[in-house]
């Protein structure tokens, strides 16, 4: 017996979404996901083919107090070149053309397909955003969770915040200043942001099921995203991490949530706030608990509040927008 081809959808799939008129079925996307932060970042063409170069001062020259007659010798300021990889994100889609022109609906089927792939592009990258690790997966660029991944002994350790969570249902709350000095998103020199599609139209593709390896005409589109991020200023990024899920839910030893991000919005240099563009973000669940949290610190004329941005009301804390990243997961490992 042939083994069934996973890939290209079958005459099934056609039926599974058909409604009974005959037309391609409105599908309920069940498996979106909320990930604003995509919509946040700043994007810079890289200056390499592979990413971005970019240079940072590590060390001030020195300077003298002189006496009359008494010299001073000469110094300089020191710094290092840091290469940010980006990464090259991939789908393709082949159906066979006799099985996208039933009932008429080839347009309709492709369509449908092209929203599914959008949307398990956007899961994948704002994934990477935050857990990309180019140590254990080269192909991925580098996330913030691994830059941001040990407290003690690290340089950035200080913008690392222990919400006190102990065991493997922790998640995050990044507190991130967007903007040319501090962090942005880059692209590869020479090629184009943004997710790009092409619809290679109908070609002759080898299938894996049939007699042997046959052959069979297809409708084909290519789905790719070239992306990574450039942290120029790690002072410009905070993590509260170890979020204990469990507690937080059952409001029991949980973390204070508004503390910790209060403490955040200090740990950014002075000034900071106002050189690029502030914006925390948390899942759902850290969501739903802030705002239940909040109920004590409106009394007291603080908490959660609600901004028109852009024609669209927003969380936010402290004039800080709060966005939306259902990527952000539940099971972190404690951050020590």
């Amino acid at each position: 017996m042939a083994t069934i081809n996973n890939t290209v959808p079958s005459l099934l799939d056609q039926a599974k979404r058909t409604d009974p008129s005959g037309k391609i079925a409105a599908i309920v996307e069940l498996l979106s996901q909320t990930n604003e932060v995509l919509a946040d970042m700043p994007f810079v063409e890289g200056n390499l083919p592979t990413g971005h170069q970019t240079t940072v001062r590590t060390g001030l020259p020195q300077v003298f107090w002189r006496l009359f007659n008494g010299g001073v010798n000469p110094s300089k300021s020191t710094t290092v070149q840091i290469q940010e990889q980006s990464g090259m994100l991939e789908g393709w889609h082949e159906i066979d053309v006799d099985v996208a022109k039933l009932n008429g609906n080839s347009a309709e089927y492709r369509a449908s397909e092209a929203t599914a792939f959008a949307e398990s592009m956007n899961q994948e990258m704002a994934s990477t955003l935050f857990y990309g690790n180019t140590g254990t997966d080269p192909e991925e660029f580098l996330g913030l969770s691994p830059r941001y991944g040990t407290i003690s002994g690290a340089a950035n350790g200080s913008n690392i915040i222990d919400a006190g969570g102990t065991g493997s249902d922790n998640s995050s709350i990044w507190l991130v200043v967007w903007g040319p000095q501090s962090v942005f998103g880059i692209y590869p020199k020479g090629s184009t942001a943004g997710l790009k599609h092409e619809d290679l139209g109908v070609q002759t593709i080898q299938t894996a099921t049939g007699v042997g390896t046959g052959r069979m005409r297809a409708y084909q589109d290519h789905w790719q995203w070239k992306l990574g991020i450039a942290l120029r200023d790690w002072r410009f990024v905070v993590r509260i991490a170890n979020i204990d899920i469990s507690n937080l839910i059952a409001q029991s030893s949980a973390a204070d949530l508004q503390e910790r991000m209060i403490m955040a919005t200090h740990r950014v240099p002075v000034g900071g706030l106002s050189m690029g563009r502030p914006v925390f973000y948390m899942n759902r669940t850290v969501f739903q608990m802030l705002d239940i949290q909040r109920k004590d610190a409106v009394a007291a004329g603080g908490g959660v509040t609600w901004d028109t941005i852009d024609g669209k009301r927003i969380p936010s804390f402290r004039g800080i927008p709060i966005r939306l990243v259902d990527a952000l997961l539940e099971t972190e490992a404690r951050v020590v």
